[in-house]
């Protein structure tokens, strides 16, 4: 949303998922969003989601697309990259800072020991993290306006799904944990010998 109201462009968000996401879609229009395009469709896995976000890009000529780097369900910080792929764009990965000057995009991302800075030219796919933007609550006249923006419903594009689970499996049990005072150094030496087997 900073990002329109630096340049007057205009935000349309995109989901792909089931009809319980509807309220989170009315909450971007609510602060500020245009419209707002739901795939109606399980996300079955990164590259359906992929192939479904880049088609409705192809009919849309967006010129910068932001996503977050990975999503909350099964982490897997491959769709960026992918829809990068799909559309024959540039893709990068985690922009925790961005600024456009006329049809470039100024970049910054952590890598380890530090930040890198970037440039490159729209159009442009990026996957954020934070602190990207500030967020942003609905106020009501924001919420109001929101009813009468476009929710647009659409099919998936295509079926593909390149991969399955096959299992979950939870991870193992941790132990109790023992608190030992700071004066009984000879039990703490004890345990970490006999039950830790580390000294």
């Amino acid at each position: 949303m900073e990002l329109k109201e630096q340049t007057g462009g205009s935000v349309t968000v995109l989901h792909v998922g089931e009809a319980d996401a509807d309220p989170t879609l009315r909450k971007a229009l609510a602060i500020g969003a245009d419209d707002a395009i739901r795939v109606n469709a399980f996300p079955k896995d990164s590259l359906f989601v992929a192939e479904q976000i880049a088609a409705i890009a192809k009919q849309n000529n967006y010129d910068l697309i932001l996503m977050g780097r990975e999503s909350i369900d099964f982490n897997g910080g491959m769709v960026h990259g992918m829809v990068g792929e799909l559309l024959g764009l540039p893709s990068i990965s985690p922009v925790m800072k961005l600024d456009i000057e006329g049809s470039t995009a100024k970049m910054a991302r952590e890598i380890e020991g530090g930040k890198e800075q970037l440039e490159a030219q729209l159009p442009l796919v990026l996957g954020c993290q934070e602190p990207i933007a500030e967020w942003k609550i609905p106020n009501m006249r924001g919420i109001m306006s929101a009813r009468t923006k476009p929710l647009q419903v659409v099919e998936p594009s295509s079926d593909t799904v390149a991969s399955s689970v096959l299992q979950y499996e939870l991870p193992p049990a941790k132990g109790a944990v023992k608190l030992i005072d700071a004066d009984q150094v000879e039990e703490l030496v004890r345990l970490l010998k006999n039950e830790a087997k580390v000294l």
